[in-house]
């Protein structure tokens, strides 16, 4: 386990609206407030999106099965936000659903907002967190 001992900063509230994509408004808007580090809440509607519900195989990397969510359905996420080299990146798991049954894994790629969706960042400072590429997973992970 790695670990890092930080404080609150600025808590930001924002609203998205119908067909704002969820990755480019948080991501910009922290990049914008110069946000290294934050927790990430949302809360309000999903009009479409590609969700990652787990691996299609783990080794010899992890491949992950993605899954269409065509909406608009509800969502509920929290996420983490630290930057890699191109600026601040969100990591976002949220359940997301509709009549026809819930879906809940890491949404990824071009996600957009139905009607509304309210988002709370809490910044935290201190931490010195940066996503760097995992050659065994892949993946763009949190280094501490």
């Amino acid at each position: 386990m790695e670990y890092q001992i930080g404080q609150t900063g600025r808590v930001v509230a924002a609203r998205l609206f119908e067909g704002d994509d969820i990755y480019a408004c948080i991501e910009g808007l922290a990049q914008k407030e110069k946000i290294n580090a934050a927790a990430v809440f949302i809360t309000g509607g999903i009009r479409k999106g590609s969700v990652v519900v787990g691996p299609k195989q783990e080794t010899p990397k992890i491949e992950p099965d993605f899954h269409a969510f065509e909406g608009p359905g509800e969502v509920l996420g929290v996420g983490t936000l630290y930057p890699d080299d191109q600026g601040p990146k969100l990591h976002l798991h949220a359940a997301i659903g509709k009549r026809e049954g819930p879906m809940v894994g890491c949404p990824r790629g071009k996600v957009t907002t139905f009607l509304i969706l309210e988002v709370t960042i809490i910044e935290l400072i201190g931490i010195k967190g940066r996503r760097s590429p995992d050659t065994d997973t892949g993946f763009n992970l949190l280094r501490l």
